[in-house]
């Protein structure tokens, strides 16, 4: 008897401590588990996502400080994060397509996955919502442009003249006109905007690089390939549009330079035009006044022969 009597606490502080021992286990493996967060970043897709029941939410300005909460939570943990932007209408569709009940948190779950992993999406490091959301909104916008332009140029086919893939030529030549932009560029830090109409969009691509000791730096991947395939729309298609250049560096004016498309090369605009294109309201037309610390200088040479097209 005495034996028992003394074995059962020794049995149950036992299994008390496995069972501490698994929960501290528990916790590690947690922090090895990457988090998704699916994001209503604004009013209007929040209201469509009310029309489920199990979506509990009543406010938008309330559900976005239960999810900032959230990811601070995760973040204490020393839970990797990413949040990506949830679509309505995409996630009606996904559930239509799967078979999968809309009005569930596990067909929500899935989704949010599915999108992390091709979706927009961005790493969450401690910002606010209120630096989160552009960044998230401004991933979703190059993603939907770079895969507008890709399908656009793989749908163009081959030349009727050279039998050449019009597409394949006209990445390649986009590619050796960033290069050789980049070769002829000052030292600084480089932002390219280029500037491309199409058939239902304006499309817009962003560059950043730095060139310090002036020699070409390394160009962000995903940014470079946007980038080439926008201005090669507009090189397949012989539109119009245009890219221009602010270059920044330490105890300098920056400097903007700006090029117009035409026939698959970059001519350089005058100063005069650059000038006008800075301080020009666009949709009224108005004069703006320039810009502080500024200086508007013409395009440069490039250096391209004619053969900017596919013919």
């Amino acid at each position: 008897m005495a034996h028992t009597e003394h074995s059962r606490p020794a049995g149950r502080a036992e299994r008390s401590g496995q069972e501490r021992t698994a929960r501290t286990m528990r916790r590690r493996l947690r922090r090895e588990v990457p988090s998704t967060v699916g994001l209503l970043a604004d009013e209007r897709d929040f209201t469509a996502m009310r029309c489920y029941r199990t979506f509990t939410f009543d406010d938008h300005a309330t559900y976005l400080r239960q999810i900032d909460g959230l990811l601070r939570s995760l973040a204490a943990q020393g839970v990797h994060t990413t949040v990506a932007l949830f679509d309505p209408e995409e996630f009606a569709e996904y559930c239509e397509d799967a078979g999968l009940d809309p009005d569930t948190a596990v067909s929500r779950s899935r989704f949010t996955a599915r999108i992390a992993s091709g979706g927009a999406a961005v790493a969450y490091t401690g910002q606010s919502l209120d630096s989160l959301v552009p960044l998230l909104i401004n991933t979703a916008v190059r993603k939907a442009t770079w895969e507008y332009a890709t399908t656009l140029l793989a749908d163009l086919g081959a030349c009727a003249d050279c039998g050449l893939d019009i597409g394949r030529a006209a990445f390649e030549r986009a590619s050796h006109i960033l290069v050789r932009l980049l070769e002829a560029a000052e030292r600084g830090t480089h932002h390219l905007v280029c500037s491309i109409p199409a058939a239902d969009e304006q499309l817009l691509a962003v560059l950043h690089t730095d060139r310090p000791d002036g020699e070409p730096g390394q160009l962000d991947s995903s940014e470079g390939a946007e980038f080439v395939s926008v201005l090669a729309v507009g090189i397949a298609l012989e539109s119009s549009g245009g890219v221009v250049l602010r270059t920044t560096a330490p105890d300098t004016p920056d400097r903007l330079h700006g090029w117009r498309l035409h026939r698959g090369s970059l001519v350089p605009l005058t100063e005069g035009e650059v000038f006008s294109a800075y301080c020009t309201d666009a949709d009224t037309g108005e004069p703006l006044s320039p810009e502080p610390g500024v200086e508007y200088r013409a395009g440069f040479d490039l250096g391209l022969d004619d053969t900017g097209t596919h013919h």
